[in-house]
């Protein structure tokens, strides 16, 4: 079985690490990425099996990485987890609109966002 990679595109430091910690004890291969614009061409060499997004970035916002991934047909399948501090139900629907496979406000959970990726990355 081959190792599942997942892509973390998240800029406070501390999140990236407590997500990509998470993912790791649970068997994926972790690429962390602090910023959207270089994570664009990085989705796209790499082809992770699943991105863990946030939303609220310093450079381009998340929801413009996720529009842009759903406009690429080599990226379009890719699932994507939207976790962002913006909770609120219009900020939710946008994410889902956006092309978002989930979305998960934070804090989040360690078993809600295991469950949430397994649920995305099973025979993938």
């Amino acid at each position: 079985m081959t190792q599942k990679t997942v892509m973390i595109i998240e800029d406070e430091t501390d999140a990236a690490e407590m997500f990509g910690e998470m993912m790791r004890v649970n068997g994926y291969r972790v690429i962390k990425m602090f910023s959207s614009a270089p994570a664009i061409s990085l989705i796209s060499q790499e082809k992770p099996d699943l991105i863990i997004l946030d939303v609220m970035m310093p450079d381009i916002s998340g929801l413009e990485v996720l529009r842009y991934m759903r406009r690429d047909p080599n990226l379009a399948a890719i699932p994507v987890i939207i976790v962002s501090a913006k909770s609120m139900p219009s900020d939710i629907k946008t994410g889902l609109d956006a092309g978002a496979s989930m979305y998960l406000t934070k804090p989040v959970g360690f078993l809600e966002l295991k469950q949430a990726v397994e649920k995305f990355t099973q025979d993938a």
